[in-house]
């Protein structure tokens, strides 16, 4: 029998390296309550076209949760988001 380990420090954490990593940036710099409703946020493409299928929440790269079901566009961008953007553009 093979065992299949979800642990974060393993090599190829994936997703998991992300989280943490959007943790640290969380600490460094946070919103007050409320502030992620009252913007857009960035996730990936594929990310919000499985949410809409599965229903499933997505994960910002700011570190909200949620389930995406408002028009982003009549929102401004959240500014973490854009910052951890600009920071991941070669």
């Amino acid at each position: 029998m093979s065992s299949v380990s979800n642990s974060p420090d393993e090599v190829g954490g994936g997703t998991a390296t992300l989280d943490r990593e959007l943790e640290e940036l969380l600490e460094q710099e946070q919103l007050e309550d409320g502030d992620h409703e009252r913007f857009s946020h960035y996730v990936p493409k594929n990310k919000i076209v499985e949410s809409a299928v599965t229903g499933k929440p997505v994960r910002a790269l700011c570190g909200k949760l949620w389930t995406p079901g408002r028009d982003p566009e009549k929102f401004p961008i959240c500014p973490t988001c854009r910052e951890i953007y600009e920071k991941m553009k070669p």
